[in-house]
């Protein structure tokens, strides 16, 4: 891995272009880098800023190729962190809680860690009772990831790379994946993934941000802001949060979010056997628009109070939304903050969780020759 500061024309040229920046183009969008610790083994990771014009910027750590955090004016123009995460990197190696990182190969569950491509079945670790979750545990989260380039101008940016062996975690082919994090100057932040394979496999990336746009360890949490899914139907689970293969119809249930409604209203209904499932909610939400070449609306989350609003567009045909159910207390988060549950609202842009055993779900599939790819976009705003 390449150390802070060992390539000192790369980082000297980003500095100058940085200060130009600034002093020619109020308007236009930043990037600034920073060292941000190095694990045990002496590897260093960075801190890569993405700064725009109207208040809003992203801070990206190369370990787990990370949003570690996301500052947003609210309607008075006031900032704040709407991330949950962690603000040393010994937490996010010590006490790793999936806050912000880049999830893969494959986000989500699959049941049994088994899956079977072209008539060989395949088996990666189980980390979550028998459900192999987010790659098995030592996914792409827990990786260092090499900056390839960054970039100010109009769209601020930083490409992140990394390496999958063969075999990796029990995965096949050889994959080489990117991340580019981009900023604009209206709030945008647009998160693409792209990777290549050498034999064929399985590919499910998201990122994991969990987001309270009250401000990240706001004493009211997260469930009192107003959420809009447009799907009429998700796909159910069972006690082990697997889907059963049915996509069950919102109408008339707690998981009808197609006009906007507030958490809070469903978090705790136990009439549900879903919601006693996820303790609370943990579910999938198949998307009206499926699979787009384009991200399009995936979910807009609105706190009433302080005005921000936060839209996820995405090209995949699913949704995740997950309301912290597993936080208990003893997250001792940015600032000194306690997560708990409801303390913040995951919404993840994927393909359906376990897809490799529904034939009928979306496929996961990546063959050599046809690149993985996946643009998803957090934007944000106000309103009065």
């Amino acid at each position: 891995m390449r150390k802070v500061g060992s390539d000192g024309v790369v980082l000297a040229l980003v500095a100058a272009a940085s200060t130009a920046l600034t002093a020619g183009t109020a308007s236009a969008a930043e990037v600034q880098r920073s060292a941000a610790g190095t694990l045990k083994d002496g590897t260093a990771v960075e801190a890569i800023t993405l700064v725009g014009a109207n208040g809003v910027s992203a801070r990206v750590l190369t370990y787990g190729a990370t949003l570690q955090s996301l500052i947003a004016p609210d309607r008075d123009g006031n900032k704040a962190d709407v991330v949950l995460g962690y603000d040393d990197l010994a937490d996010y190696v010590d006490h790793p809680n999936y806050f912000g990182v880049t999830v893969g190969r494959y986000a989500n569950r699959i049941a049994g860690g088994t899956f079977t491509l072209d008539g060989k079945k395949f088996q990666l670790p189980l980390n979550e009772a028998a459900n192999s979750l987010h790659g098995g545990g030592k996914g792409f989260d827990k990786q260092v990831w090499r900056v390839v380039s960054v970039k100010n101008g109009p769209v601020a940016s930083v490409v992140l790379a990394h390496r999958s062996p063969d075999g990796d975690s029990g995965y096949p082919g050889q994959f080489d994946v990117t991340v580019t994090y981009s900023l604009d100057d209206k709030g945008s932040l647009t998160i693409a993934f792209e990777g290549k394979t050498s034999k064929t496999t399985i590919v499910n990336m998201t990122n994991h941000a969990i987001f309270n746009l009250a401000g990240e360890g706001s004493p009211m949490g997260a469930t009192g802001h107003r959420l809009t899914v447009p799907a009429a139907t998700y796909t159910p689970v069972d006690a082990k949060l697997i889907p059963t293969g049915e996509r069950r119809p919102v109408a008339g249930t707690v998981f009808d979010f197609r006009s906007p409604r507030v958490v809070a209203d469903g978090i705790r209904d136990g009439h549900d056997q879903q919601i006693r499932y996820g303790q609370g909610y943990d579910h999938n939400f198949a998307l009206d628009k499926g699979l787009t070449a384009k991200p399009e609306l995936a979910a807009r989350l609105e706190d009433p109070q302080s005005g921000r609003v936060l839209e996820v567009l995405t090209t995949e045909p699913g949704v995740q939304f997950y309301t912290g159910n597993f936080l208990d207390g003893t997250y001792l988060g940015k600032k000194g903050h306690l997560y708990r549950m409801g303390d913040g609202i995951a919404l993840e842009p994927q393909k359906f969780p376990d897809a490799p055993n529904h034939p009928d779900f979306v496929s996961a599939r990546v063959d050599p020759g046809k690149p993985y790819r996946h643009v998803m976009i957090y934007r944000l705003s106000t309103t009065r």
